[in-house]
């Protein structure tokens, strides 16, 4: 059996190593048009702020490990098209050379493209991305000039905040954009972003929501952003509006979702049945929706590679669901989500009821403490969990993890309020914050 897989990074990379360690009559065989595979991405901003040593370390394993292992690995190399009724791929190596190969199932792994806006002046030299390595490397170049002095972050979700936070680490002049009325707006509700923005402000970063980019203004390199509020000095200006499936190749013959991902079935199956989709290219499943939605984030992907990789090897594998659990850490202030927050719920055609809590982690008379607050969002009629959100100075992420279970199982908040939390003054206090929260639900 052999299988190709397209892409060769988080998605197929899980995918990848799920036919080699388990499945030895396989022969694999992967594709990439980039020069290196298994990027973090999420650690871009971690380096070009410097609060890590090096970037090597953002790549968790190489080539030559896939080759230990009797993979044929095709890098640098770009797929011109594919025959699906022929089951044949059509790639050009870097150098021009063309060669075709044959499949009897295919992988596609292909990711997702940075949303590029078509403004006047996006041709400008100094406008950038974030998306590979080279991108982060480019970026990290830019902002090492001393010559660059204000950057123009275009974009306040996850990846925007953070680069804001970089740049401003490094001594720029940083203005962040969006025409969303706070930051991360698609992950948090107002209770939750108006703090993150304050705190994006307090350290220096001049924060500009409700504000459209226009146009980028210079003679050959950007020297300033054009919004529909106003003018702003740039030498640098990063876009980081979001992503779209990256699905050229195969979007004529699969069926698609409306946004044009890959729609798969709970085993990575895409409408051919000889081709799985996995990753940022494809459809997932979303417990607190109860529907097919998409979800673009790396643990996603590594999750829907091994079960593709699995299926693909002859093991049948179920995928359970995503909750789209996800956090962040600025200027060490940490917000974390899982599932709906009531706007995204409401967007979606949900009813839901909230409860919110705020308290200090620990008990008063603990020396090392800090605030935490808590939303939990429950479905109005069946009572079911369908998202919450937690807060704090204190690394509280763990906590989220439980609610995510708790969508996928459709624990009802009700359920929630005499939850056996454990109490101990070094952790949390005897009126644990998860449990307030759930005893103030309607």
């Amino acid at each position: 059996m052999k299988t190709v897989i397209i892409g060769a990074n988080h998605a197929g990379i899980a995918a990848a190593n799920t036919l080699l360690d388990n499945y030895p009559e396989q022969k694999v065989v992967m594709i990439d048009r980039n020069s290196n595979l298994s990027y973090l991405g999420c650690g871009t901003a971690l380096w070009v702020g410097r609060q890590i040593d090096s970037f090597e370390n953002l790549f968790y394993t190489n080539r030559e490990a896939f080759e230990a292992k009797g993979a044929d690995i095709r890098m640098e190399t770009t797929v011109k098209k594919i025959d699906f009724e022929g089951k044949k791929i059509f790639c050009e190596s870097l150098d021009g050379a063309t060669f075709e190969e044959s499949y009897d199932k295919l992988i596609l792994a292909t990711g997702s493209l940075p949303i590029a806006p078509q403004i006047p002046g996006s041709d400008l030299e100094g406008i950038s991305f974030l998306k590979l390595f080279q991108d982060g490397q480019e970026v990290d170049r830019q902002i090492s000039d001393p010559a660059v002095k204000n950057v123009a972050v275009i974009g306040a979700g996850y990846i925007g905040v953070e680069i804001a936070e970089a740049a401003k680490r490094r001594g720029k002049e940083v203005r962040l954009f969006d025409v969303a009325s706070t930051s991360l707006a698609s992950y948090y509700d107002p209770w939750f972003s108006k703090d993150m923005d304050e705190n994006l402000k307090k350290n220096g970063v001049e924060t500009h929501y409700g504000e459209r980019a226009t146009a980028y203004k210079g003679s050959k390199h950007v020297e300033a952003v054009v919004t529909d509020k106003g003018e702003y000095p740039a030498d640098l200006v990063i876009n980081a509006i979001g992503f779209i499936p990256n699905t050229g190749l195969g979007k004529e013959h699969l069926e698609c979702f409306g946004n044009g991902a890959y729609r798969v079935d709970s085993h990575q199956k895409t409408s051919d049945p000889d081709v799985y989709a996995v990753g940022d290219c494809a459809t997932i499943y979303s417990n607190a929706l109860r529907a097919e939605t998409y979800i673009a984030l790396a643990t996603n992907a590594v999750r829907s590679g091994i079960v593709a990789g699995h299926n693909v090897g002859g093991t049948e594998l179920e995928s359970i669901g995503v909750q789209g659990s996800n956090g962040i850490s600025i200027f060490g202030y940490n917000m974390v989500s899982t599932g709906l927050s009531v706007n995204m719920a409401e967007k979606n055609g949900l009813k839901v009821e909230y409860t919110d809590f705020e308290d200090l982690q620990r008990p008063g008379f603990m020396k090392h403490n800090a605030k935490v607050k808590i939303r939990i969002v429950y479905e109005k009629e069946s009572r079911r969990v369908v998202g919450a959100q937690m807060a704090s100075e204190e690394d509280i992420s763990m906590g989220i993890h439980m609610f995510s279970l708790a969508i996928e199982e459709g624990v009802t908040i009700d359920k929630l309020k005499l939850l056996d939390i454990f109490f101990l003054p070094h952790f949390n206090q005897p009126y644990n914050y998860i449990t307030m929260a759930a005893l103030g639900a309607k």
